[in-house]
């Protein structure tokens, strides 16, 4: 499991991106590249890093769960996540 610093600081970054998305766009299309350069590093959608909503494993994500694939299979053993189940022929 991450620790939760490293978790905080994902969830910091994905709240920069989200509030600079539009002004981000706007500069882009301007091509003020000076005026983007001001703007917060961490602003950046680049900077972002997958990571398990769960645990917060940076490897091994699943986009289309949002989770590790060690927490999936957990879930999915488990019965917890609609619609998955064991393959077994």
């Amino acid at each position: 499991m991450a620790k939760e610093s490293i978790k905080a600081r994902e969830r910091k970054r994905e709240k920069l991106v989200a509030k600079y998305a539009a002004k981000r766009a706007a500069l882009k299309e301007a091509g003020d590249y000076a005026a983007l350069d001001k703007l917060p590093k961490n602003s950046s959608k680049v900077r972002l890093h997958n990571r398990c909503k769960l645990t917060g494993r940076p490897k091994g994500y699943m986009r289309r769960f949002g989770i590790s694939r060690v927490t999936f299979r957990e879930l999915a053993s488990q019965g917890k996540i609609p619609g998955v189940t064991k393959a077994s022929w």
